[in-house]
C-alpha cells in the first residue's frame, strides 16, 4: 500500500480512534492518602486526550521537523503501533486489575481500601 493510495483524513480519524480512552485516570484523597481512581470520560474529552498524547509523543520523535514526525506518529498509531497507543493498552489493563482488586478486597461491594 502506497502513500498516494490512503487518504490522509482516514488515517487521521483511524489513529484518534485507535488511541482514544474510554478511562481517565484522577487523583483522590481518600483518608490522608491519594489515591489514583479510573473514572469514565466522554468521547470529546477521550478525542482530546487522544490528540494531546499524539501531540505529545510526537515532539518527543528525532525528526526533520513537526509535520514529519506527527505524520510519522499519526501513521504508526493507526497501525496500531507507538506510544500513544501504548499508554491506552496500559490504563485499560490499569483498570482490570483495579477492578479486580476492589472484588478481592471486598467482594459483597465491589470496593474496598488498600
Amino acid at each position: 500500500m502506497s502513500r498516494r493510495e490512503t487518504k490522509p483524513l482516514s488515517i487521521l480519524r483511524q489513529a484518534i480512534r485507535g488511541v482514544t480512552p474510554d478511562i481517565a485516570v484522577k487523583a483522590r484523597r481518600v483518608g490522608g492518602s491519594t489515591h489514583q481512581v479510573p473514572i469514565q470520560i466522554g468521547s470529546a474529552q477521550g478525542k482530546a486526550l487522544a490528540i494531546r498524547w499524539l501531540l505529545g509523543e510526537s515532539r518527543k520523535r528525532l525528526g526533520r521537523n513537526m509535520a514529519f514526525k506527527l505524520s510519522s506518529e499519526l501513521v504508526d498509531a493507526a497501525k496500531g503501533n507507538g506510544m500513544p497507543y501504548a499508554k491506552r493498552k496500559r490504563l485499560i489493563e490499569w483498570q482490570r486489575q483495579m477492578e479486580l482488586l476492589h472484588i478481592f478486597v471486598n467482594p459483597r461491594t465491589g470496593s474496598g481500601s488498600i
